[in-house]
């Protein structure tokens, strides 16, 4: 993808702002990127059309797993050089409490990466960090620079 190589060239390989408002489901979702340091997080800001279950009310699966998958990919970005954006193989979600009306934080952990293809963890949560809203294990697709 070639935005990757002009947010390099542009020296913005970091600002990972540049590279949500590439991918258009991020953006219409509305996911952004808070870095601080090496600490990436994802923020899934909470609006009414993001309510799957309109009794509890609860966050649409649909948009936790794809936050889930988006904050993997950003945090491979962030930690690799890849040339375009990783592809993703498999992933496995678990969905482990209803994501209430409220924004969304996303983290994700390279557990292991190699020359093709990388394991990534990544975990969301709302109030309390050590309780998970969902967690995710997915394998992605490299391409190295």
């Amino acid at each position: 993808m070639k935005i990757l190589q002009q947010l390099r060239e542009e020296g913005r390989a970091q600002d990972m702002t540049a590279l949500i408002e590439h991918i258009p489901y991020a953006r219409f979702l509305g996911i952004r990127v808070d870095r601080k340091g090496s600490e990436v997080t994802t923020v899934l800001p909470f609006r009414d059309s993001l309510i799957g279950n309109t009794m509890l009310p609860a966050i649409h699966g649909g948009a936790i797993g794809a936050m889930l998958e988006i904050t993997s990919v950003i945090q491979l970005l962030f930690d690799s050089s890849c040339e375009r954006l990783p592809k993703t193989i498999d992933i496995s979600i678990d969905y482990l409490r209803s994501g209430r009306p409220q924004d969304l934080y996303g983290r994700a952990i390279v557990t292991r990466q190699g020359r093709r293809v990388a394991n990534v963890r990544a975990e969301l949560w709302q109030e309390e960090k050590d309780k998970p809203v969902a967690a995710c294990h997915g394998h992605f697709l490299l391409t190295p620079a």
